[in-house]
């Protein structure tokens, strides 16, 4: 398999080198693998941490900035980042008001998360944390007990980042958070699998001509597989999953995301079979992004993620942003 990288072992760290000549704005420390906003610690501010493994870009990393995260954790290529990780970027951005933690729901994330907050309260930070678990694909899967966190991730990290960035309290930007999450919904589908640097070839079998509906981003096991069928088929099958499990009562935010293998072309027709889906449901739609930002690697394939959205939600994600990753209104 054709990688462009090095070898497998300094992927990461390669990135990362990457990432810091590209973004001054950032600083990225390459042995210890946290990523900070370069005007951290911001005074009087609510500090938002996450991460993950590697792999999902931009997902974490390329959220840290302005109106987002203060600070991102990546691990190996998935593999959850460890404790240490998190308690340095948890100093280097507490300004005294707290930190809030968004965490995927993942085995290993969830464990070294809480690890971590007890090690950052142990030195007089205060950390609330969030758990994201969205996908309604499956209850438990490979890497999860319960629901897996995909995309509504990105909801989370804006809307709290933006009211963080506004000055609101913790329990404020908590409450927002879990708010989005229990407003948010998601499905992936696969039409191609990823292959990890390490092991070099795919990292599961999805015979040529199939698709499997209700992917998880690591390549975990969805509900079904199928013969390959069309975007407005698998459209139809995919917003109904998550309409069937949120039952929207509010205009939603609609994001139709890439693997990481899958043109924009195709994510934008797709996007158009979502719109219609949508409309036919009497589902109003307060905004809409399509794009590669929850990716696995060089998976081919999408997913729908839908988050009902209030006045002051939808005010909060048009509030402006400056990451790497995604960017308006400055």
């Amino acid at each position: 398999m054709k990688m462009l990288i090095n070898v497998a072992e300094t992927v990461v760290a390669d990135a990362l080198r990457g990432m810091a000549a590209a973004h001054p704005e950032l600083v990225v420390d390459v042995d210890n693998r946290v990523i900070v906003r370069r005007d951290a610690p911001v005074s009087g501010k609510v500090a938002l941490l996450s991460g993950g493994g590697s792999g999902h870009e931009p997902l974490h990393g390329g959220f840290v900035g302005p109106g987002m995260l203060d600070a991102a954790c990546p691990g190996e290529v998935f593999t959850s980042p460890v404790p240490d990780q998190m308690v340095r970027a948890a100093a280097a951005v507490d300004s005294g008001s707290g930190v809030l933690f968004i965490v995927k729901n993942y085995t290993g994330d969830v464990l070294n998360f809480q690890m971590a907050a007890e090690l950052a309260e142990d030195e007089g930070v205060q950390v609330a944390s969030v758990l994201v678990n969205d996908d309604v694909a499956v209850t438990d899967s490979t890497f999860t007990a319960g629901r897996r966190g995909t995309g509504a991730t990105l909801f989370v990290e804006k809307i709290a980042g933006a009211a963080a960035e506004e000055g609101a309290p913790l329990e404020r930007v908590e409450s927002l958070a879990r708010q989005v999450v229990e407003n948010a919904r998601s499905f992936g589908v696969a039409l191609g699998a990823c292959t990890t640097p390490a092991k070099g070839s795919p990292t599961f079998d999805l015979p040529s001509g199939k698709l499997e509906l209700g992917i998880g981003i690591h390549g975990e096991p969805g509900r079904e597989r199928r013969p390959m069928m069309t975007s407005r088929e698998i459209a139809d099958f995919a917003v109904d999953a998550v309409l069937e499990d949120l039952q929207p009562h509010l205009p939603v935010l609609a994001l139709v995301n890439g693997m990481g293998a899958t043109p924009l072309l195709e994510l934008y027709g797709f996007n158009a079979e979502v719109q219609r889906v949508l409309a036919e449901r009497k589902v109003p739609v307060a905004r809409t992004l399509v794009g590669n930002y929850v990716t696995s690697l060089d998976m081919a394939g999408c997913s729908v993620t839908l988050c009902q959205v209030d006045g002051e939600m939808l005010r909060l994600w048009d509030a402006p942003v400056e990451t790497a990753g995604l960017r308006w209104g400055r």
